[in-house]
């Protein structure tokens, strides 16, 4: 089994998102118990989120299709410890959190400065879908410009919680579980980045 296991996540590696009806949850517990579970699935399910929270938090695409790949071996490697009591996207995105943290740790040993801001798109921001003129394209640039320099300006700690938010798609909860953060706490955080790209956009 581990070495399907094996060749499937070698496989789901750019793959566009699955469709299938079964939970996370239960996707898992099939893997693990051998009743035909698929880790491509997963794998397929969760990369564009995961891709676009890395992105944002290193800034760097290369660096963050690297991060991506390194959660998703993480998580074939200790696939048998995960809990069913959680969900299973709070466990991945705590993956893939510790995962930019570790790496903002290892350039600081290096000796390089790293920036844990992003510059990316960010599927919780959308502009109209209608065809632009040129007026609205230019408008709707500056606009993307401003809001990702508001995000770059935001503490860490906060833009962290904040993309979780809006991006992951994570409830306070699970942003508490991940960051072991007091609930109170995360909320407070998320308001302020909130409040603070409102006053930055005005």
């Amino acid at each position: 089994m581990k070495e399907q296991r094996s060749l499937a996540l070698a496989a789901a590696i750019g793959l566009t998102p699955a469709r299938d009806p079964r939970t996370d949850e239960t996707l898992v517990s099939d893997i693990l118990s051998g009743r035909g579970g698929d880790f491509e699935t997963l794998v397929r399910r969760h990369q564009q989120g995961i891709y676009a929270f890395l992105l944002r938090m290193v800034r760097d695409p290369d660096e963050a299709a690297d991060l991506a790949q390194e959660v998703f071996i993480k998580l074939f490697a200790n696939l048998e410890q995960y809990n069913p009591a959680f969900r299973f996207k709070t466990w991945l995105y705590r993956i893939a959190a510790n995962a930019a943290v570790d790496r903002r740790r290892r350039k600081r040993t290096a000796g390089r400065q790293v920036d844990l801001d992003a510059a990316e798109d960010d599927s919780s921001f959308h502009l109209p879908s209608r065809d632009p003129g040129p007026h609205e394209m230019l408008t709707a640039r500056e606009t993307r410009e401003r809001l990702e320099t508001a995000l770059a300006d935001l503490p860490p700690s906060y833009r962290k919680v904040l993309l979780m938010r809006f991006q992951g798609d994570l409830r306070y909860g699970e942003i508490a579980a991940i960051t072991r953060l007091p609930l109170g706490t995360v909320k407070n955080r998320i308001f302020r980045a909130r409040e603070m790209l409102r006053r930055a956009l005005l």
